[in-house]
């Protein structure tokens, strides 16, 4: 009897050594280049991937004025402030959109000044910031940026 208690004493220490052996196997099949615990890789692919398709995914939608010369498009902006910012309406897209066929000097002022949906990060620089912070439905103050003076409708924005 005791030399059967022992041989399952050492069967069952030897099953426990293998499990954890192979538990300690897979942690380290699961090790990153870098050593790091799969899990902590993971999370991390995961975050940047989340953080890319949401910067991706909001689109904005807007209408804009472009003029070289700021006279132009303070010229511009008071049609605007007369007809309906001075009474604080918004402006409909359709009126702006004449303004943007009478007074911009970019290729999309043929078609109203509308840039359709763009995401954040393909405009440049002040452009973007003004564009994505303006209210939906709001027109923003002329500004400078590196191509000119602009006024923006914002028309729309999506996830």
């Amino acid at each position: 009897m005791g030399k059967d208690a022992k041989a399952k004493d050492s069967g069952a220490k030897g099953k426990g050594k293998q499990a954890a052996g192979g538990a300690d196997e897979n942690a380290s099949k699961g090790k990153g280049k870098g050593g790091k615990a799969a899990d902590g890789l993971g999370t991390c692919t995961y975050v940047k991937d989340l953080c890319f398709h949401s910067i991706v995914l909001a689109n904005y939608s807007a209408r804009h004025i472009l003029c070289e010369k700021q006279g132009k498009i303070n010229e511009a902006y008071k049609k605007l402030q007369d007809g309906w910012l001075g009474n604080g309406d918004k402006v409909p897209p359709a009126e702006f959109a004449k303004l943007a066929q009478e007074y911009s000097e970019c290729p999309s002022g043929k078609k109203g000044g509308d840039l359709g949906w763009f995401p954040r990060g393909k405009m440049a620089g002040p452009f973007q910031e003004v564009a994505f912070n303006t209210p939906v439905g709001a027109t923003s103050a002329p500004f400078k940026s590196t191509h000119g003076y602009h006024i923006i409708l914002a028309e729309g924005r999506k996830n």
